[in-house]
């Protein structure tokens, strides 16, 4: 692992996609310009990225996720037997189409600008699912890089709909035997390439527990749990056990929010996360990456032994959080959480979905420098 200064500073993972890459994503997907020329435009775009981060003062960089629609969708374009449906066209296939258009209501959700990997045929893998993205990141940056990965519980609910996955499989969680091979080989070919930190993104575990067996995540919405929440965490912690076999050696996280994708904090998901900690402690994980910028998260719990990525500043907030008060919350922290194992880093990304950022690029980069300012005080403290 690499070497952090003490309270290493860091992002979630997504960053705002400026309005060129936005442009060459609508002009690659109508044929307009070739493959190449879409790439120059996304390196364009994690540079841009980047040089952010590093000028806010940030330890451990990303790539802002720049070549994907979202954290999780970017898969079908690089698996065979995934579809890429917005959530206005899984609504023609749902079997609750009244619920679930009344869930994107309720949540706030644009049913036209948020794509879904939809499970059509066999999942087989075409090509390394974010190797490349290290591989770009690398040429610009010197510093430790994180990269993110949506975990295997998240694509297997968010990828089953079964009107149109079970001629592929008769179940779902023969769809997550192939999705947790998947990802168990993109996790050792990234441990072999020398990333830095692997994570992986299971926001839909906070709905499993805060919800009472109902779906309350569009990400899940044609999938209904089984009725005991323990058994899909149990689920989803084998399936996150199998894929990390294959770490051996690189600091990894698990990162778990209530949602990030409306700004009216009314929309998400609200509770400690005591019921998960159970859970969470048996994941094989260096780091939970944690959200508790807003009060909907609850007082901080312990970790275990295992290190915080403590969120401190909201991603959705238009007001950038003074240093003073990113140090009282990590103070609070310290209260559960030994100060070598402390990470700081915002609730979630900045930019979850690319068509519909959560914040814009220059909010995102005064809060990243605000806590590295903080940072800087709790170090010489």
């Amino acid at each position: 692992m690499s070497a952090l200064p003490l309270f290493p500073v860091t992002t979630v993972g997504s960053w705002p996609r400026p309005g060129a890459v936005l442009a060459s994503w609508r002009a690659l997907r109508s044929g307009e310009i070739s493959p190449e020329r879409h790439e120059r435009a996304v390196d364009n775009a994690v540079r841009e990225a980047v040089e952010a981060q590093h000028r806010a003062g940030v330890d451990l960089v990303t790539d802002g996720e720049q070549a994907r629609d979202n954290f999780y969708s970017f898969v079908a374009d690089k698996l065979d037997g995934v579809r890429l449906m917005t959530l206005a066209e899984m609504l023609e296939h749902v079997e609750d189409k009244e619920g679930f258009s009344r869930l994107l209501d309720t949540l706030d959700v644009p049913a036209f600008s948020i794509r879904n990997p939809t499970c059509v045929g066999r999942v087989r893998a075409r090509e390394p699912l974010v190797l490349p993205d290290l591989e770009r990141l690398r040429r610009h940056t010197g510093r430790p890089i994180k990269v993110t990965l949506p975990g295997a519980y998240l694509l297997t609910r968010a990828m089953w709909v079964p009107e149109l996955s079970r001629e592929a499989y008769d179940s779902k969680e023969a769809l997550g035997r192939d999705v947790v091979a998947i990802l168990r080989e993109e996790v050792a070919r990234l441990a072999a390439a020398g990333a830095d930190f692997i994570q992986l993104d299971e926001p839909v575990l906070t709905e499993l527990v805060f919800s009472q067996g109902q779906t309350r995540t569009f990400m899940c919405a044609s999938l209904a749990a089984r009725g005991d929440p323990s058994d899909e965490l149990r689920w989803a912690v084998e399936m996150l056990g199998e894929v990390l076999a294959s770490a051996a050696g690189v600091r990894t996280g698990l990162h778990v929010c209530r949602g990030n994708w409306s700004r009216d904090e009314r929309t998400l998901l609200r509770g400690r996360y005591a019921p998960l900690a159970p859970w969470l402690a048996q994941v094989p994980v260096t780091q939970l990456v944690l959200e508790y910028a807003t009060p909907r998260a609850g007082e901080v719990i312990s970790p275990g032994d295992k290190e915080l990525g403590l969120g401190v500043v909201n991603p959705r907030s238009e007001d950038v959080e003074a240093p003073e008060q990113i140090v009282a919350r990590v103070e609070a922290a310290l209260q559960v959480v030994p100060r070598e194992r402390v990470f700081l880093n915002p609730d979630c990304g900045f930019g979850t979905f690319s068509a519909r950022p959560i914040n814009d690029a220059e909010t995102a980069e005064r809060k990243l420098a605000a806590m590295v300012e903080a940072a800087r005080r709790l170090r010489g403290a």
